[in-house]
């Protein structure tokens, strides 16, 4: 039961974090309300174990009633309460999302407005603006504008690479780093361009000062803190591993349990620094303002909810979106697999259990995964066969965490890296229906396998439309392409299950 506490208290954590990035800015329904409204399934469920206990099923209807229920509620509360037009000291991502993802013509000041309303442009400079569209590149037919944005809207006559680079340098030209300007398409796949205020702005910056990009000692504290719950976790699964009928909860320290388990510590720590350091490389490449790599600690296992940088500025176009966002991935992965492999080669086959499944260490069934199936083959060889399981060595542990982890960051669904990479090659409308269809398939997949069921529960409340780039038309090249639908791919071996004609080749 403590543990079920500390489980919930870190997602309620995790869950206001979310919330206040995301929608604070957005709406005037209280935060604690959404809070709520989100926190509801996870609290059906403890109560349930709490006076049911864990052996008593839950009724499928009390089981998916908060699913039904509770996504229709947050999204009428959010909207409901949506503030007309954004918060000025909103998140710049949120503005520029409520001023770009709509192309009605209410949401903006028409032209013939009086000179007295509130507009970003005097009319002496939106004379200026006009002067930036040459009509060979970009024939402008209409500026909107109010305090939040201002929309140029007309007939896109050049390349979209030509025309963002050609107008964004005249109007950097006229108006300095006063604006950034976005490229876009409407909702009836019109491009357009909207000038929204730079928050990096020298002007503002002279006024506000600019805040530290990293804070070493949040830096070095979470990532010792880090080792730490990692190491303790390490310890227990060497224990574990040395006597398989050893539980966690029964497990006496030792110091050289403390040894034997630093592979695991090392391992994990391995992959997620090289994945978040390549994500930050390509960031600093494309000089995106980002932070170094965050660790998450937490005190149960794997000892880590993974780590994270945090860009501050836009991202310049679908090119650099791609490249940031598959970086990690293939870089992770490529570590991953070594460390992997390294592991199986000192873990040992064991006999196929009723109670083996991807979550039990002493008895793993990588059958649920065709590459993981693969690599087991590849490293036990004739030990691995049918009716046989896995004994994971610590080391096998970190590269099994580094390949969850790897998967859940490919699902095509928002932020993600999945989601990214979709958006970079497919545009920002397409990355937003195949996230629905990623968080669906998620929750039936969940329906066979319950521990996808919390991924799914906060997979229904994100956003699943990412941060669009400055230049979000301009297309990928065919290299890039090739290369994201690979990734894709890969993510599919990685969660289809072993197909039984292979399994029978391959005797496994």
């Amino acid at each position: 039961m403590p543990v079920l506490g500390l489980m919930l208290l870190l997602l309620g954590l995790l869950t206001y974090a979310i919330l206040r990035r995301s929608v604070a800015g957005l709406t005037r329904t209280p935060l604690w309300l959404l809070w709520s409204v989100m926190m509801m399934p996870a609290f059906v469920w403890s109560a349930w174990i709490l006076i049911a206990g864990e052996d008593r099923p839950m009724p499928v209807l009390l089981a998916l009633a908060p699913f039904l229920i509770c996504p229709p509620l947050y999204l009428w509360l959010v909207q409901r309460g949506r503030r007309k037009p954004p918060r000025q000291d909103a998140p710049p991502s949120d503005r520029l999302a409520a001023n770009l993802a709509t192309d009605r013509p209410t949401a903006t000041v028409p032209e013939t407005a009086p000179e007295k309303a509130p507009r970003l442009l005097a009319p002496e400079e939106e004379k200026q603006l006009r002067n930036c569209f040459p009509w060979s590149v970009y024939y402008l037919q209409h500026v909107d504008q109010n305090l939040q944005a201002v929309l140029c809207r007309g007939k896109l006559r050049a390349a979209s690479d030509e025309a963002y680079r050609k107008i964004a340098g005249n109007i950097q030209a006229e108006f300095g780093d006063r604006f950034l300007v976005v490229f876009q398409e409407s909702l009836r796949g019109e491009p357009f361009f909207a000038l929204v205020p730079n928050p990096r702005s020298r002007d503002r910056l002279n006024v506000e000062g600019e805040q530290p990009l990293n804070r070493p000692g949040w830096l070095v504290g979470l990532l010792l803190l880090t080792l730490v719950t990692t190491a303790n976790i390490g310890w227990q699964l060497a224990a574990v591993f040395e006597n398989p009928a050893t539980d966690f909860s029964n497990t006496e320290f030792t110091y050289e349990l403390l040894l034997q388990g630093l592979p695991y510590t090392l391992g994990l720590m391995t992959i997620l620094g090289a994945k978040e350091l390549c994500h930050y490389s390509v960031a600093i490449a494309y000089e995106i303002h980002s932070t170094l790599p965050y660790f998450i600690p937490v005190p149960i296992a794997p000892g880590t909810f993974g780590a994270f940088v945090i860009m501050r500025s836009p991202i310049p176009n679908r090119r650099a979106l791609f490249d940031v966002a598959i970086a990690g991935p293939l870089c992770g992965f490529a570590v991953t697999i070594l460390i992997l492999l390294w592991g199986l080669s000192l873990s040992q086959a064991v006999p196929l259990t009723e109670d083996s499944t991807i979550l039990s260490i002493n008895a793993l069934d990588p059958r649920f995964s065709l590459l993981l199936t693969v690599f087991a083959k590849l490293t036990l060889g004739e030990h691995f066969s049918a009716g046989a399981a896995i004994q994971m060595h610590p080391l096998a542990v970190a590269g099994y965490v580094g390949w969850i982890v790897t998967a859940l960051k490919l699902i095509p669904f928002g932020q993600l890296n999945g989601g990214n990479i979709v958006h970079a090659i497919y545009g920002i409308r397409t990355a937003a229906i195949v996230g629905q269809i990623a968080r669906l398939l998620l929750l039936l997949l969940a329906l066979a396998e319950p521990w996808f069921l919390a991924v799914a529960i906060v997979l229904f409340f994100l956003p699943s439309i990412g941060e669009p780039a400055l230049d979000d038309v301009s297309e990928l090249d065919d290299l890039r392409d090739a290369i994201g639908l690979t990734v894709l791919v890969l993510l599919l071996a990685m969660v289809l299950p072993m197909p039984q004609v292979l399994a029978q080749w391959l005797n496994v």
